[in-house]
């Protein structure tokens, strides 16, 4: 099996496999969102007609998932991507008239306050959403009852508990990785705040093995990047499920 294959995992992500590996590898900005999103769902109980703030939507693939397999209404938010490029994109999957492109800043959302039934975060809110006063600023756009879920690169271990980044992480990402938190981590930040009850907060069953997937498939599929995605190739392999995953956390509005 190629690695171009293993992104096919029916057994795991039935949804997830519907869609054409080369069209996700296109839009890539980070591990497999597909299969972050369709697992954290799993604890969000989205309903057809909700409105959802997808925050960090990218190049839009999380977006138009969320649009064809829950039924719900998607303001797809990014800052480094423009409402222009990702209307493009939901314009060709044929999910235009469900899913608006905004561009915006996540400190600086252009939103009615109680405008969302849940918000969805898929591999960003690493670079927005650990600071103390971000939760609450951010719940503020859910209505009473309203969820959140997000998915982050996590640690099986604080750093802070650790004494220092392990080295094979801190070669390829620096200081980046003490934004990578456990599901403790996220669970207490939550729900010492009073304003949210988590659901859940685990890491993702096999999200390691996850990344180093989607990392051998991005290199394999443009070999012309293959320098971009081997250092994080190494950093996985080196790893071993040892320290990286991925957190997925979901919660209710009180």
């Amino acid at each position: 099996m190629t690695a171009f294959d293993a992104l096919v995992r029916p057994d795991r992500y039935p949804l997830s496999s519907a869609y054409d590996p080369a069209w996700l590898l296109g839009l890539d900005m980070g591990p497999h969102p597909l299969w972050m999103l369709e697992d954290l769902a799993r604890d969000l109980d989205l309903k057809p007609g909700m409105r959802v703030l997808d925050l960090g939507s990218g190049k839009g693939a999380t977006s138009v998932f969320l649009a064809r397999e829950y039924g719900v209404q998607v303001v797809a938010t990014d800052w480094w991507i423009g409402a222009d490029e990702a209307a493009e994109v939901f314009a060709e999957a044929g999910v235009g008239d469900r899913v608006e492109a905004v561009r915006a800043e996540a400190h600086v959302l252009p939103f009615e306050k109680g405008s969302f039934d849940a918000i969805v975060s898929i591999d960003a809110f690493e670079y927005f959403g650990t600071a103390d006063s971000y939760l609450p600023y951010l719940v503020g756009f859910l209505r009473p009852g309203g969820r959140l879920g997000m998915a982050t690169p996590g640690m099986t271990r604080e750093v802070r508990e650790l004494g220092a980044i392990p080295a094979h992480i801190k070669e390829v990402v620096g200081w980046e990785a003490i934004a990578w938190h456990t599901p403790q981590w996220w669970r207490f930040q939550w729900e010492i705040t009073e304003l949210v009850e988590v659901t859940s907060a685990r890491l993702q069953e096999g999200g390691w093995e996850n990344w180093l997937l989607w990392a051998r498939a991005c290199a394999d599929h443009r070999p012309e990047k293959r320098v971009a995605h081997q250092p994080v190739i190494d950093m996985l392999v080196a790893d071993g499920g040892e320290f990286l995953g991925f957190t997925l956390v979901t919660a209710r509005r009180r």
